[in-house]
């Protein structure tokens, strides 16, 4: 099956490739220049290198990043569940860039240079980008040493907008379905002697089209600096804050009856974040650059969830309110140097992170209202479950090398050293605090090469790897004979082993004027990855170690500019899979893995297509279709409930822009135009408010149904 699946993919890719050369001639290549690091410093021609990176769009009026990348980007997805827009769980290739603590990890995420992976959980709070500042999106594949830690299937790299190549400004406003409205403001200028500065801010505010979902945040960023000869130097600013609620997971019952209900609540969470950040570039009389950047962040996270509480015999009467409250600070800085020397593309760099951590979570007693709220009993006081007050430090250094062998032959060659150091002094209840020390060692390597098999075509293959530590939830979570209840129950626990993915990718890259194409084929498999594991005990269990997991499969991408319609398909295949024998928890039961055994939550296959027309000089029309495969359900991999799994979908969008000059714009955009009802995740859990007695059932997480959006942009 695989293998036809793959034949059919390169088929396509040879169709995609014909296109219409014959009527659109050679013509000369552009010359396309990619950053191949966090800050973007390490500057080679797209061509050369060996692996499939992707330019995303920026998010347009009605979209967050993350459901612009999903629709745009070949391999990307979302799993909505915690029913927030900006809370969703992003994945790339199986692996994740999550909001929610406690899950696994894989993805890194980069704005400016500075990693935005929290220090606690790697989470990534995708709230507190500055998404009317961000200018580029590019997605890199793989285990790809240079991004550091955590990179084990991939890398996001933002980059924000400055005055020199974004003057002038913008005011938009945007109304959407169930009360959202979002008001945005950027604004660039530059000035005489290289001085230059922008501005963006957000406002935005909903009322959710889940049943007692509101949500709202403002952002702020600002950036000025001064290039002059071959100097240049920046200075950011970001600031924001979010309330936001996210209603999770409902059961098939209920779902039934009222897709916008909600199972228990509270659940608020309320972000803030402040962050500073410096640059330096300076070039040098040789043509070698050097470059500087160091930030301080921190942020602050307080949430309330309302949740069901275990009696001590087992039965679960009563509420329970449990609130957590997270203090994160870190600061950085990386230093490299750059430089062309005849068939070499030079970089050598040293990075170092450090972090500490302040978490603690609290739980009252509570009773559920009618409307399943949980509400606090008169004379109780929150009491402390468990806490930790951690540090971290990393340092790295790196080298790379993209070597032009001969005239169509490259070699990109590139390594990364570094350690890690974790302390953790854990607090439960009443009991005194223990103490814990990790040290973490690695040395990752990487290299691919590149053969221009004509000027318009491109083959490449490259194998790396990378290395994640384990976080303050894994190392504190790791003991079988004192588990915990996620997310936050935490023990001093034994060693737990990084997790180490290696990558093999292969595929070709084709472009010729108006026409594109791409495919690439990869392997990454984790050894030693980190999983949550049952114990045994209701609700309670520990991570630890599996031997081995498997993301392997293909992605493809074509495009066709013309002069007024342009079309884009991408389609993905995926293949997760556990890569040995174990057992998975999951809250309810103890689910048996054997080699093979797919991954929950993860489309097999993925299919998107856009299309836009100008119809006139003012007026475009477009429509995107995005479908999905189905999806095996958490807590049901090994398939004993057959019938129980996420089913596949299709939804269709439609937008519309008109702009009758440079200064005005109006936009219109409807997602899930056919209102389809679908499902994005599900999991297995009791449902402990069915009759006539708590029962099995499965929880899935409703997609949101059919949102208008109109706005109105202003140029200025």
């Amino acid at each position: 099956m695989k293998q036809h699946v793959l034949g059919g993919v390169l088929a396509l890719l040879a169709v995609a490739a014909r296109g219409e050369s014959e009527d659109t001639g050679g013509g000369i290549q552009s010359v396309e220049i990619v950053g191949i690091a966090p800050a973007g410093i390490l500057a080679v021609e797209r061509r050369l290198l060996p692996y499939a990176v992707q330019l995303g769009a920026v998010p347009q009026q009605g979209e967050t990043l993350a459901e612009t990348m999903a629709r745009t980007l070949a391999g990307v997805n979302l799993n909505e569940v915690s029913g927030s827009s900006f809370q969703h769980d992003v994945t790339y290739r199986g692996f994740r860039a999550s909001p929610l603590l406690g899950t696994a990890q894989g993805l890194s995420v980069y704005l400016d240079g500075v990693r935005v992976n929290e220090p606690f959980g790697d989470v990534v709070n995708w709230d507190m980008l500055p998404e009317a500042a961000i200018g580029q999106v590019l997605l890199a594949p793989g285990s790809n040493p240079l991004y550091g830690l955590n990179t084990l299937g991939g890398a996001l790299v933002l980059t924000t907008r400055n005055g020199l190549d974004d003057p002038g400004g913008s005011i938009s406003a945007a109304g959407s379905s169930y009360g959202r409205r979002q008001v945005e403001l950027s604004h660039g200028a530059h000035g005489g002697d290289g001085w230059h500065s922008y501005v963006a801010a957000t406002l935005f505010r909903d009322h959710g089209w889940r049943a007692d979902s509101p949500g709202r945040l403002g952002r702020l960023f600002v950036k000025t600096g001064r290039n002059k000869g071959g100097l240049g130097w920046d200075v950011s600013v970001l600031a924001g804050g979010s309330r936001l609620v996210g209603n999770g997971l409902l059961p098939d019952g209920l779902y039934e009856a009222d897709r916008r209900a909600v199972y228990t609540s509270p659940d608020r969470t309320h972000n803030r974040l402040r962050q500073i950040q410096a640059s330096l570039r300076q070039l040098m009389d040789s043509g070698a650059q050097l470059s500087f950047s160091a930030y301080t962040r921190s942020s602050r996270r307080d949430s309330v969830n309302g949740d069901v509480a275990e009696a001590d015999d087992g039965s679960f009467l009563s509420a329970s309110i449990n609130m957590a409250v997270t203090r994160q600070w870190s600061q950085g800085a990386s230093a490299s140097w750059q430089h062309s020397l005849a068939a070499h593309r030079l970089a050598l760099g040293a990075t170092f992170d450090r972090s500490s951590v302040s978490f603690a979570q609290f739980s009252q007693a509570g009773e559920f209202s009618m409307r399943r709220e949980a509400l606090a009993l008169p004379g109780t006081e929150p009491g402390l479950e468990a806490a930790v007050d951690g540090t971290a430090r990393s340092a790295a250094i790196f080298v790379s090398d993209t070597w032009a062998l001969a005239e169509r032959w490259s070699l990109t060659a590139s390594a990364r050293y570094g350690g890690s150091r974790l302390a953790n002094n854990l607090r439960h209840d009443n009991a005194g605090a223990q103490h814990e020390r990790f040290t973490y060692r690695k040395l990752n390597p990487a290299l691919g090469m590149s053969f221009q098999v004509a000027p318009e075509t491109t083959l490449f293959v490259n194998a790396s790897q990378s290395n994640r530590v384990p976080t303050v939830i894994e190392s504190g979570c790791a003991d079988p004979d004192q588990p915990c209840r996620l997310p936050v129950g935490l023990q001093s626990d034994p060693y737990l082993k990084q997790v180490v993915a290696r990558t093999v990718e292969a595929g070709a890259r084709w472009k010729q004027r108006g026409q594109q194409a791409a495919l690439a084929l990869y392997r990454t498999v984790n050894k030693d990855d980190i999983l949550f594991r049952t114990a045994g005990v209701s609700q309670h269990g520990y991570f630890a170690n599996f031997p081995r997991t498997l993301h392997q499969g293909a992605d493809l991408t074509a495009s066709l500019h013309a002069t007024s319609v342009q079309i884009s398909i991408g389609y993905s295949f995926l293949d997760a899979t556990y890569g040995a024998n174990g057992s998975l928890f999951t809250g309810i039961r103890d689910v048996p893995v054997q080699k093979g055994t797919c991954m929950a939550g993860l489309p097999r296959h993925t299919f998107k297509l856009g299309a836009e027309w100008h119809a006139t000089g003012a007026l475009t029309l477009g429509a995107t279709l995005g479908a999905t495969s189905h999806m095996a359900v958490l807590g049901n991999e090994d398939g004993v409930r057959p019938a129980w799994r996420v089913g596949g979908h299709a939804l269709l969008g439609l937008h519309a822009s008109y702009r009758p000059n440079e200064q005005w714009e109006w936009q219109v955009r409807v997602t899930n135009a056919a209102d389809r009802r679908y499902e994005s995740f599900g999991a297995v859990a009791a449902d402990l408010f069915s009759e006539p007695k708590p029962q099995e059932a499965r929880f899935v997480a409703p997609g949101a149904p059919r949102t208008v959006t109109a706005g109105l942009r202003i140029n200025f």
